[in-house]
C-alpha cells in the first residue's frame, strides 16, 4: 500500500469514531482492516498505531481545530471535513515525518474525493491558518 492508501484507510477508520462508542473502537478497526486485502504486518500495525494516537490526542486536536476554524462550531462541521481536519492536524503537529504542506495537500485531496463540493477550499482554509 501506498502512503496515500494508508491515509485513506486511517481517515476511514477515523470517520467511524464518531458513530460508535469508544469501547468499540477496537473491534470497528479490526472489522474495517478485516475488509482490507491483506495488509501487511508493517501496514496493519502502522494504521491501528496511527488510529490510536489521533484518538489519543482528540482533545487537543479540537481544541486546535476549534481556533483555527473561527466561526465554526465542531458539531456543525461536516462529519468528513471534521475527520479529515483531525487527521491533518494530528500530522502537522505531532508527526515530525510528515512535512505539513505534505500534510495539508493529503488532507485536500481527502476533501475532493470524499467531502462536498466546498470541502476542500474549506479544508485547506483552516489548515492554511495553523500553517
Amino acid at each position: 500500500m501506498t502512503r496515500r492508501e494508508i491515509r485513506e484507510h486511517i481517515f476511514l477508520m477515523l470517520f467511524r469514531k464518531d458513530f460508535h462508542q469508544s469501547s468499540e473502537l477496537k473491534e470497528q478497526m479490526n472489522y474495517y482492516i478485516s475488509e482490507l486485502q491483506e495488509p501487511t504486518v508493517s501496514e496493519y500495525a502502522y494504521m491501528t498505531d496511527r488510529l490510536q494516537a489521533v484518538v489519543d490526542k482528540l482533545d487537543e486536536i479540537d481544541s486546535t481545530l476549534s481556533e483555527a476554524a473561527s466561526g465554526w462550531k465542531l458539531n456543525r462541521m461536516g462529519k468528513v471535513d471534521l475527520t479529515i481536519l483531525r487527521l491533518a492536524i494530528f500530522e502537522m503537529r505531532y508527526d515530525d515525518d510528515i512535512p505539513v504542506k505534505v500534510a495539508i495537500n493529503e488532507a485536500v485531496e481527502l476533501a475532493k474525493k470524499f467531502g462536498g463540493d466546498e470541502s476542500p477550499g474549506f479544508v485547506n482554509g483552516v489548515l492554511a491558518k495553523l500553517a
